[in-house]
């Protein structure tokens, strides 16, 4: 695996890997991979020629200082998962290296950056779309991979990607759960056992949606399932709602479609999210 940390260097190498014809696939991260995010290699692997992920804890799209400063940085860990999963390149810039003094970004996302998680962490999409523009700009990738996990981010970028035209295939690739069906993410580790077993409820309140969409009307699931997850304790819900797959609107009619159901919560202070396509 070949190692970047400066954006001319990797710049060069996939211009040559393109004159090659090599069509280049790339894994945005944040580091701290898990299973989740090598999903995201071995679809890229089957798409792509050269597979780049980036491991960048990007400041701008923390609102919250404390966050930042404990999110995990396991780099070794990091590079040998990657490794054994094969990737071609890491980049791993520096924050100096992919952002200038007073440097500043606005885009208007057509509400996508207001509404559920942009409504409880404002200006986090914002700096969402300024470094994946940038991560675009260096890597310039036939395909880029991204977990339905985070489903709005998906949207978000799809909708700089509209804006800006950047030629760029985006795959949304499935949510990798642990077994017992807790979606997979970094923030993970900072649950203790018991507050593990609580987070179980954000899937079971998802699994509980599906079976009631088709025999409730939208209002009644929405009830039942805040109903379900203010039952468990050591857990805050932020919000459960069921939206239009593509504006994230807030819908009462089952004849939109696609739909998605998206939860969030607290549990010991930990922030989680989670969704499923109803249908």
């Amino acid at each position: 695996m070949k190692i970047f940390t400066t954006r001319a260097t990797l710049s060069g190498y996939l211009t040559e890997q393109k004159s090659l014809r090599k069509i280049i696939g790339l894994v945005p991260t944040m580091g701290a991979l898990h299973a989740g995010h090598l999903s995201l290699i071995e679809q890229a692997h089957k798409e792509s020629d050269v597979v780049v992920c980036s491991i960048f804890v990007n400041p701008t799209q923390f609102n919250d200082p404390g966050d930042l400063a404990k999110y995990p940085r396991p780099i070794e860990s990091d590079i040998k998962k990657l490794e054994n999963s094969e990737c071609d390149v890491l980049f791993m810039p520096s924050v100096s290296e992919m952002y200038s003094e007073g440097e500043e970004w606005n885009i208007s996302l057509n509400g996508l950056d207001s509404i559920l998680e942009g409504k409880i962490r404002p200006g986090h999409y914002q700096g969402v779309t300024q470094i994946v523009k940038k991560l675009f700009d260096t890597v310039m990738p036939d395909k880029a991979f991204f977990g339905q996990k985070d489903y709005q981010q998906v949207q978000v970028i799809a909708e700089l990607v509209r804006q800006y035209q950047i030629p760029v295939q985006l795959i949304t690739c499935p949510i990798v759960r642990e077994a017992d069906g807790l979606a997979m993410s970094s923030r993970n580790v900072h649950l203790s056992a018991a507050e593990h077993q609580q987070a179980l409820v954000l899937s079971r309140a998802l699994n509980l949606a599906q079976q009631l969409f088709p025999v409730k009307t939208i209002p009644e699931v929405k009830d039942e399932i805040s109903r379900f997850v203010k039952q468990t304790d050591g857990v805050e819900l932020e919000y459960f709602e069921i939206c239009d797959g593509k504006t994230l609107q807030p819908v009462t009619d089952k004849d939109d479609e696609p739909l998605v159901a998206l939860i969030a919560a607290k549990v010991g202070g930990i922030r989680l999210i989670d969704n499923v396509i109803l249908e």
